[in-house]
């Protein structure tokens, strides 16, 4: 696991805006804890050893067999258990999520992955995708997809993003028909609970059969299955980026001819200083305004310019882009 993900306030103690997370951050949580405060025998006793009654609920959401969901703790658990199952031979574009890389180096062996229709082995290269990518925002489409399928023997489709935009992404639904992907989702940030740790893998029984050789009894906690059960019966509390404010920010901070923004589909961008690095401007922003950014430079394949905003209220990203340009004036004054 590499050191510097996005929300490290706890180095920074006065940070008053958030940008360096892309989950939701002004989300009410209020309802969900007064329903965990309601049920304390929850802590008594041991959860399921697998979180069956929540994937029986997911199953029937997305109208698929619960034998095709399986529920695990984060999507960070999900992405280890495939590593794990399915071996290294793994292509993994970039930039992207460090951890399909370090989970996929953890595990050397490499399961044959079978042709359901024929009985015949298939390449055992694995392509892993974020969609939406972090950190680009960027979306994959169905026809991109569709190909990769073909080419490789099995696709992984990192679907944590997949409710904070507004492109197609596949359907679980759609994922179990075929043997050649699996799709990992994100209660954590659909939800915006990232402290609970829920996240699920759907995809082809003749997949989630291999994957679920492999869990670990009892690693989705009793708190957790609770509030993955009642937050499913409370759409409500779904994250709702603000799309059309995202890409006001990301225009205001391409505007000021200083930064370069790469177009993205969801509610975060990666932006590149054109002179200056992303860990100067960070520790300005912190220590100056109080303003915390995703320091970017330790994704694979950027450089120490690059760094990573989600965007929030329209007043808060007036501040960043306020105070953005106020750190390139020092530094050409």
């Amino acid at each position: 696991m590499i050191e510097g993900h996005g929300d490290d306030k706890y180095k920074y103690p006065d940070i008053k805006i958030d940008f360096s997370s892309n989950i939701c951050v002004h989300n009410s949580h209020q309802t969900l804890m007064t329903h965990l405060a309601s049920h304390p025998e929850l802590i008594d006793h041991y959860p399921e050893p697998e979180a069956w009654s929540l994937e029986a609920m997911i199953a029937e959401l997305h109208k698929i067999k619960p034998e095709q969901v399986i529920v695990t703790n984060g999507a960070t658990e999900a992405i280890y258990l495939i590593a794990q199952t399915f071996g290294r031979q793994p292509v993994i574009p970039t930039p992207t999520f460090s951890e399909y890389e370090d989970a996929c180096n953890m595990y050397p062996r490499t399961a044959d992955i079978v042709d359901i229709a024929t009985g015949e082995k298939r390449n055992n290269k694995m392509l892993w995708l974020c969609n939406p990518n972090n950190p680009t925002g960027e979306v994959y489409d169905q026809l991109y997809i569709d190909r990769m399928m073909a080419e490789y023997g099995l696709v992984i489709l990192d679907h944590s993003y997949e409710d904070y935009t507004d492109k197609h992404i596949m359907s679980p639904r759609w994922g179990c028909h075929t043997a050649y992907s699996v799709q990992i989702h994100s209660m954590t940030k659909t939800y915006g609970v990232p402290g609970l740790r829920l996240g699920y893998i759907t995809g082809h029984e003749s997949l989630t059969s291999q994957i679920r050789q492999h869990i670990h009894p009892w690693s989705v906690s009793s708190l957790a299955i609770e509030a993955g059960k009642f937050l499913l019966q409370h759409d409500e509390l779904k994250c709702e980026p603000d799309l059309k404010e995202a890409r006001r920010l990301q225009n205001l901070i391409q505007q000021s001819g200083n930064i370069i923004v790469k177009p993205s589909d969801t509610n975060f961008c990666l932006c590149k200083m054109l002179h200056h690095s992303a860990a100067e401007l960070k520790e300005y922003l912190a220590k100056k305004h109080q303003i915390l950014i995703r320091d970017a430079s330790n994704f694979k394949g950027l450089t120490a310019n690059h760094f990573r905003i989600a965007s929030q209220k329209p007043e808060e990203n007036d501040a960043l882009v306020n105070a953005i340009n106020l750190f390139v004036q020092s530094k050409n004054g």
